[in-house]
């Protein structure tokens, strides 16, 4: 069976980073922030509690300093625009589904060669973060929701889906395709999925699913 749909996380899978630990330090309060994204990609605490929580400490930040974290911080995984493009030669779709943010996910989209991209909205007033995100947020149940839909779309099963990502967000979908990858995953994850991938080199899905 064929593959012809990948699913990705974004954050610490196809980037290196964590925006919102990035937009965080950029206000001075990298720390707080960092300290509950790891307890809440490690499953501790309720995704999309932990997300408004963490939007609000970042309330006033200005909407230029998106930008500004994206073009000094945010780089690409190892592999991560080779991956794309060998699984385009093979026909396959790539989809970025992220809890984090559009903003980033609209050019890491295009940066790392995927095909579509959805995750969630920080709402901005008068040039600023309101300290809000658009609802409904975008977390486990919408990024198996999403993986769901573009099979359907294309006609295919769940097995012919790889899903990669690192964060307990990221299990549903990793569970339920025929390729789920935990991709230096925390520990949950890596101990659920079907695959591992434990050295930060996009590449290694392609031996995955027997494509090099």
């Amino acid at each position: 069976m064929s593959v012809r749909l990948l699913v990705a996380d974004m954050d610490s899978t196809i980037i290196e980073n964590e925006c919102i630990d990035e937009l965080a330090d950029a206000v001075g309060i990298k720390d707080q922030v960092a300290a509950i994204t790891e307890r809440a990609m490690r499953g501790e605490l309720d995704f999309e509690a932990a997300l408004r929580e963490r939007v609000g400490m970042l309330k006033g930040l200005p909407e230029g300093a998106l930008q500004e974290v994206y073009d000094s911080r945010i780089r690409l995984t190892k592999g991560a625009r080779e991956m794309t493009d060998a699984l385009h030669a093979k026909g396959v779709t790539c989809v970025l589904v992220s809890g984090g943010f559009t903003f980033f996910t609209s050019r890491i989209a295009m940066a790392a060669g995927f095909d579509a991209d959805h995750a969630n909205t920080l709402d901005v007033e008068h040039g600023v973060l309101s300290g809000t995100v658009t609802e409904p947020i975008l977390g486990a149940d919408a990024k198996l929701a999403t993986m769901k839909r573009y099979a359907a779309d294309l006609g295919i099963g769940l097995d012919q889906v790889i899903a990669i990502g690192d964060g307990a967000n990221d299990l549903p979908m990793i569970q339920a395709a025929g390729y789920g990858i935990g991709f230096c995953a925390k520990p949950k994850v890596a101990e659920a999925a079907q695959y591992r991938i434990d050295e930060r080199d996009l590449t290694r899905v392609l031996d995955i699913v027997g494509l090099r």
